[in-house]
């Protein structure tokens, strides 16, 4: 198992845009993801409405979790996701 702490840096969190971006990514990962801020109840990455309901900032730390073949690598590019500022674009 895998894990990751990633800081936002999305400028509005993670609304509608990135979250549909991050939940695609981690369902297209093939293996089971979960994200969760803080010390929070860890969601499934691949529910944008998990995603949303965190209720991420710009700023927060999250967690990610993968567990499978490849999950480095999974969390390599998650972690890049969400590193992105998508309102900046």
């Amino acid at each position: 198992m895998a894990t990751r702490t990633v800081r936002i840096g999305s400028s509005h969190g993670l609304h509608a845009r990135p979250a549909k971006l991050f939940a695609q990514a981690a369902k297209d990962a093939g293996i089971p993801v979960t994200i969760a801020k803080g010390d929070g109840k860890p969601v499934n990455a691949a529910s944008i409405l998990g995603v949303i309901a965190l209720g991420v900032e710009q700023g927060d730390e999250v967690t990610l979790t993968a567990e499978g073949e490849g999950d480095e690598g999974v969390l390599d590019s998650l972690a890049e996701l969400l590193t992105t500022d998508y309102d900046a674009q």
